[in-house]
């Protein structure tokens, strides 16, 4: 995309935009004017084309992104001279040919091979040489011949529109087969998002991504950092390739060529039983996601407490540090809804109790943490430890034969994980999690469980299972067992996971990842290191936690939560930390905490923490908390639209022709690129289409522009979409949970005011919360037009904020006159009324009581 000169406009820009479109020279769908520019229409609809849009879903709780996106294409799949093709509205967007199905030929099959394809090859690959149609029922159905003796059916089903369901299943009889590969060609131009978390880009042309744990000596954790693969992958022309199979697998991204993507599957002995995958379509990259999740199940959301932002120590020392720390976090006025004790708090791991001499009243503890407005959360593994304390536990765990048949290689201090395929050890750990449930604990950060790789190289290290399974499948298939026996304990309202580790499908079990042990710094993936002497190849920091959260949206799982401020080499300094929490507060789940457990309000001489860097995580903290009414309207979306939730540009918007690993859409109309290098005080971005809003200044820049802007330490670049519209809490809240003390500002206790900011802009625009609350804007010639409708939730009235306005001499609510207010604090007490002030490029607040409303603000000659 070119470089243009970044145009920064005035609020008169939009009002001269707005006479632009009323009178003819713009592209709205107003459906009906009157006297002063404003559409009549009922349904106040987006005009402009908007890349990112969801298509419609029904429903109260159901918002419109865009009703002027084009009904979805037909798709098909065709078979045609030895060549699969996925084709939509006449559109090829993959297609198979004759070498795009390869099975993969060894010797004999060794016993001792990991058949892991990272690291081994077959001899030989086989491509398809003929053909023969079955004219079974199926959209294809052939006879695949990959020279003479060797045969496989390729069967492909449509599941639903824009959504087959495919396998390619060996025939016996022949060569021994060892490995599958699909290779379909692709556009040579296009970017690649999904497979899971990485750390060091969220597009994935030219990269090898390996989906599992690998040895790796080189860097400083000596694995390759692969927690959550997804052999899930979205290409930006709007299609995606699912494959459903457990075994070790490697994605060649458009490395080896610039026009293929190259999926290869270790099977090994269970090659007979093929492989299955799934070929999706879309109008657009972001919506192909919500054919993943109806194939593999929508995710599971966290409680809404749950949003955060947490606090959390790496250790606690015991039961008073804890309570001194809930009632800092209240004396401070830091907005926070829960916290999480991380280890050690029991007698031993795999104890469910609480160390007397740290906590020698734990149910006090958890009444104080609730009457404060905080849940909990506890810090878990499926070990039982050796230690004395843990003697009777595991003697019953042995009893039981709770632990795997054969065991591989160990990698956690506690010994091996259970056998959590075996029923009975399945039930057992389930009896004593609610030890810990039916005594107020909310949830659990879920740890460790990555001993079951597939090996070291090429050669396996064995594990066997009670339900015949070994580490072959089970270093995916563990996780799924081992999350699903918190997650069913969870209550129906909701509760909290924090995991580690996950696979494709985990989104049914899982609340929200975290990426393991980050560097506490500003070290990017893999990059060397000199700290103080010490050197060392990076795991990554902040670089590769915002890099993170931005692959696993797209590949099924919408919630991510890094440590804010890392955990290795820790305690980050001024700089990082701050950096840090301007990014996770712009992020679904804020949690806060670090490996040399610094919390925000101790200032050392190693963490540099201040009384400014207090003040700006008070902000940043009360922000992330008022954002909740719009990421948990996106996030209840997420099941229908399957949108994710932090949308990297490049997948948003592909046409723009970048793909930035630290700039994200938060939702439709929230811009965040956040400041990930060391020293920077301004930082380069591409704006969308359209025109943006500085959240901070109200000053709007125009969009389809590669701009330079300011971003001094404390300040995070945030845009808000002209025309773009955000439901807040009320800037007093203190918590999303219940709480017994009248002095907290609880949201749970009483939702209140609904408030908003607003954009405005000259096409109508529409907000519908998951509550069914209607926000609608436009801004005409002469006046801006405000409709209210109150949901099931937020009944009580509703104050507006519409920035970068044009002085306002009148406004109406009804048709009435509505109050001018002296100032901001005149209107915080009445119970309505109106004020304008010049900050923000203008500010206008509107502040009206329950009920259904229509608000016109007059502007001035």
């Amino acid at each position: 995309m070119p470089t243009r000169r970044a145009l920064r406009t005035s609020p008169l820009f939009l009002l001269a935009l707005a006479c632009t479109v009323a009178c003819g020279g713009g592209s709205g769908n107003d459906s009906g004017t009157d006297s002063d520019g404003d559409t009549d229409s009922d349904t106040i609809t987006t005009g402009t084309t908007d890349t990112t849009a969801a298509p419609t879903t029904s429903g109260t709780t159901a918002w419109e992104e865009e009703s002027e996106s084009e009904p979805e294409q037909p798709v098909t799949v065709e078979w045609s001279e030895l060549e699969l093709r996925l084709v939509r509205g006449g559109d090829v967007l993959l297609r198979f040919p004759a070498d795009g199905f390869q099975l993969g030929v060894v010797a004999t099959l060794d016993d001792g091979s990991s058949y892991d394809p990272f690291f081994l090859a077959p001899d030989q690959w086989l491509t398809v040489t003929g053909a023969e149609e079955l004219g079974g029922a199926a959209a294809v159905d052939v006879r695949l011949s990959f020279g003479t003796d060797v045969h496989a059916r390729l069967t492909v089903t449509e599941a639903a529109p824009g959504r087959f369901h495919a396998s390619l299943v060996p025939e016996p009889g022949g060569p021994v087969l060892a490995y599958m590969r699909l290779r379909p060609l692709v556009d040579a131009g296009e970017g690649f998002y999904g497979l899971g978390e990485y750390f060091d880009a969220a597009e994935h042309r030219g990269r090898v991504r390996a989906m599992q744990l690998e040895y790796d000596p080189q860097i400083e954790s000596q694995y390759n950092e692969a927690h959550v693969p997804v052999p899930f992958i979205t290409g930006t022309r709007g299609w995606g390739l699912f494959v459903e199979d457990p075994h070790a697998a490697v994605f060649d991204v458009a490395a080896a060529a610039a026009d293929r993507v190259e999926a290869t599957f270790g099977t090994g002995p269970d090659t007979d039983q093929g492989l299955v995958f799934h070929l999706y379509a879309a109008n657009h990259p972001l919506d192909v996601t919500r054919h993943y999740y109806a194939t593999t199940g929508a995710p599971k959301l966290p409680a809404p407490w749950a949003l955060g932002p947490w606090i959390w120590r790496d250790e606690n020392d015991d039961q008073a540090q804890v309570e001194s720390d809930i009632a800092t976090i209240r004396e401070l006025d830091l907005a926070t809804s829960a916290l999480w004790i991380d280890r050690p708090y029991q007698s031993a791991v795999g104890v469910f109790d609480w160390n007397p001499t740290q906590f020698p009243d734990s149910q006090a503890m958890i009444a104080k943490i609730h009457d404060l407005g905080l849940r909990l959360a506890l810090w878990h593994v499926p070990y039982v430890d050796d230690d004395p304390a843990a003697a009777e536990m595991r003697a019953e765990a042995e009893a039981g034969e709770f632990f795997p048949l054969e065991v591989g290689l160990i990698t956690s201090e506690w010994g091996e994980p259970l056998d959590l395929t075996n029923p009975a050890a399945f039930e057992w750990w389930q009896d004593h999690i609610r030890q810990y449930t039916d005594n107020g604990i909310d949830g659990f950060k879920l740890d460790y469980a990555e001993d079951i790789v597939v090996g070291l190289g090429g050669a396996r290290t064995v594990w066997e299972f009670a339900d015949g399974s070994s580490e072959r499948t089970m270093h995916k298939l563990y996780q799924l067992l081992y999350h699903r026996a918190y997650a069913e304990l969870l209550p129906e309202s909701g509760g909290f996971l924090l995991c580690r580790a996950g696979t494709y499908g985990d989104q049914q079990n899982v609340s929200v990842i975290w990426p393991g042990d980050l560097d506490a710094n500003m070290a990017a993936h893999r990059e060397p290191v000199d700290d103080d002497g010490e050197s060392y190849i990076a795991v990554g920091g902040l670089p590769a936690a915002l890099t993170a959260s931005l692959g696993l949206g797209p590949s099924g799982f919408p919630f991510f939560a890094s440590d804010t401020g890392g955990y290795r080499h820790a305690p980050p300094d001024r700089e990082t930390f701050v950096r840090w929490f301007e990014y996770t507060a712009l992020t679904p789940v804020m949690q806060v905490g670090t490996g040399s457990s610094d919390v925000p309000w101790e200032f050392t001489p190693e963490n540099g923490l201040d009384d400014e860097s207090l003040a700006w995580y008070r902000q940043y903290a009360r922000l992330h908390l008022r954002l909740f009414p719009y990421v948990w309207t996106h996030a209840q979306l997420l099941a229908t639209t399957g949108r994710p939730l932090q949308r990297p540009l490049g997948l948003a918007y592909p046409e723009l022709g970048v793909h930035p690993s630290d700039t994200y859409l938060l939702g439709r109309d929230l811009l965040v690129a956040p400041v990930v290098a060391r020293g920077a005080t301004s930082r380069k971005l591409s704006l969308p289409p359209g025109a943006w809003l500085d959240w901070w200044t109200g000053e709007v820049l125009q969009g389809d522009s590669d701009v330079t802007v300011d971003a001094p330490l404390g300040t995070l670049p945030l845009f808000l979409r002209v025309g773009g519209i955000v439901p807040l809490l009320r800037p007093t809240i203190d918590t999303l949970a219940p709480t017994t003390a009248a002095e907290i500002d609880s949201f749970a206790g009483d939702p209140g005011l609904l408030y908003a900011r607003v954009a405005p802009g000259p096409v109508g625009t529409r907000f519908d919360l998951y509550d069914g609350t209607a926000l609608k804007q436009r801004l005409g010639t002469g006046s801006l037009r405000l409709e209210i409708a109150p949901g099931e939730v937020f009944t009580a009235g509703v104050d507006v904020e519409v920035v970068a306005m044009p002085p306002v001499t009148a406004v109406t609510v009804d048709d009435a006159p509505l109050t001018q207010r002296a100032d901001a604090a005149a209107l915080d007490a009445a119970s309505d009324g109106w004020f304008y002030a010049a900050d923000l490029g203008g500010a206008l607040r509107v502040k009206l009581g329950p009920g259904t409303h229509l608000a016109r603000a007059t502007l001035a000659d």
